[in-house]
């Protein structure tokens, strides 16, 4: 099966109440783990790549190992280009084969924002290729982005329905409380703000930074409207965790693959426990 645009399976995902993972893919490790957790419960996915992880990777690479996942799985897949900078950065991604990217004019001002966005889907739904727009700014670290809590700025629902009024997103990422990264103490979710933008709006929303929150608290956000949720240090942390064990516990290996087969394994238990809880077993 051919990649595929988040339109796949998002608006089934809103009219029925659960969420598609998008798990960051930055090594073919990753990969391999993501889609056998996915093909083990018969889930659709979301392949996230940062533009950090592109610089690692390569994008041909990038693309290759995708086009294989969605081949050897026959999944819907989509390879979703996450929070990308510029509509450049966009525009290279469906070049070389993206089937979705994220236009992040987080960092602009209201109206920018609605501009530069508004291009982006322009071009990206000429090619067939969905787009997921964000608005207010999502605290915590990724990549080489930091935001200060107290620079995190939540989203303001009347904004968001005109921010997709006027640009036609696919899926919209609102600040809400979450942040990338693990978090110290507890979310603060402000549910009720996903109540009023998804009720508004016809498209899913979308939770960024789902690591480490907890499992009630997905599930509200899932009921409240959100759609698609970013999941990608969970599965670094597990990935390392595993690598370290290994290491720790014989310094004498030195064959990657005696290592990276258990990092491997521990991440497919990681995605296995995130789609159970997003609903997203056997929607396929």
């Amino acid at each position: 099966m051919p990649l595929v645009s988040m339109n796949e399976f998002l608006p089934r995902a809103k009219t029925n109440k659960f969420a598609v993972g998008q798990f960051n893919m930055n090594n073919l490790e990753f990969a391999q783990a993501i889609t056998q957790a996915a093909m083990e419960l018969n889930s659709p996915f979301i392949f996230g790549v940062s533009e950090g992880a592109l610089k690692y990777m390569g994008i041909e690479w990038t693309v290759a190992i995708a086009e294989a996942a969605a081949k050897k799985s026959g999944l819907p897949i989509a390879l979703h280009l996450d929070h990308g900078s510029t509509y450049e950065v966009a525009m290279k991604c469906i070049r070389a084969g993206f089937s979705s990217v994220m236009f992040d004019g987080s960092h602009h001002s209201f109206e920018e924002n609605i501009r530069l966005t508004k291009e982006v889907v322009k071009a990206a739904h000429a090619m067939g290729v969905s787009v997921e727009g964000e608005l207010g700014t999502i605290g915590g670290v990724e990549d080489d982005i930091s935001v200060d809590e107290e620079n995190a700025n939540l989203a303001k629902p009347e904004e968001a329905i005109r921010f997709y009024e006027e640009t036609g997103v696919d899926c919209l990422a609102i600040a809400v409380g979450t942040a990338h990264g693990m978090y110290a103490g507890e979310p603060d979710i402000k549910f009720d703000i996903i109540k009023k933008v998804a009720s508004a709006i016809p498209v899913t929303v979308v939770l960024h930074g789902g690591s480490g929150v907890p499992d009630e608290m997905i599930r509200k956000a899932i009921e409240a409207g959100v759609g698609k949720i970013n999941v990608n240090t969970e599965n670094q942390v597990a990935c390392t965790e595993a690598i370290r064990v290994v290491l720790n516990k014989d310094a004498k290996v030195y064959d990657p693959r005696k290592y990276l087969t258990p990092a491997r394994n521990a991440m497919v238990e990681v995605v296995k426990s995130k789609i159970q809880l997003f609903g997203s077993s056997n929607q396929a």
